[in-house]
């Protein structure tokens, strides 16, 4: 008689479930473009919020009023560049006190240049949204500066802080911002250096 030997099956042992499934592969892909994107919008703020006011010598200010709604409305954070007085033309944003020597300030626009009869540069200024100029002439000793670039919204933030805080506050939120963005690129690329090794593991 012929013996029929049967191969028994050798159990295989149980394979942890793969780290690398498709699931978890975008969930970490998406955190790290999360990252990535946190850190170009962190770079940006501090970079058009802190670092070009304090490299150009700009002030910022916040729109309070409508007075130039509805492309400067309330809110609005404006940087304002100190710039020449016979450097300023018809058409120029420009910032300035409203009496001068005192801290109250306006930004409107040029719409007319004049001289005194004394022969000094005056300007006619007003408010994009006003129907009429602003009473008085500007002399050249009330102007701050011209709008350099402004961004909406941000200024109800920064007028929180209070104008004779932003010094202080402006090169920490610069560091603080740039810090939290590169501390979410550097999480994002961890994040994938572990990815590529946990899935050379579970080859």
């Amino acid at each position: 008689m012929t013996a029929t030997h049967t191969a028994t099956p050798v159990a295989q042992p149980a394979t942890p479930a793969s780290t690398g499934t498709p699931v978890r592969r975008w969930l970490r892909l998406a955190g790290r473009a999360v990252a990535y994107l946190l850190f170009l919008v962190a770079a940006l703020a501090a970079l058009v919020l802190v670092v070009a006011p304090l490299a150009t010598g700009s002030q910022t200010y916040t729109v309070l009023t409508n007075s130039m709604a509805p492309k400067y409305a309330p809110g609005t954070f404006m940087v304002v560049k100190p710039t020449p007085f016979a450097d300023l033309r018809v058409g120029d944003i420009i910032t300035y006190q409203i009496a001068s020597g005192k801290p109250a300030v306006i930004s409107h626009r040029i719409i007319s240049v004049g001289t005194t009869q004394s022969g000094e540069r005056v300007f006619t200024t007003k408010g994009d949204n006003n129907s009429l100029a602003d009473a008085g002439p500007v002399h050249a000793q009330q102007v701050r500066g011209k709008l350099l670039y402004a961004v909406p919204y941000v200024g109800f933030v920064a007028n929180s802080l209070g104008q004779t805080n932003r010094g202080a506050v402006l090169p920490i939120a610069a560091v603080g911002l740039i810090g939290f963005g590169a501390f979410s690129m550097v999480q994002g690329a961890w994040g994938k250096k572990r990815t590529k090794k946990e899935s050379g593991q579970g080859a």
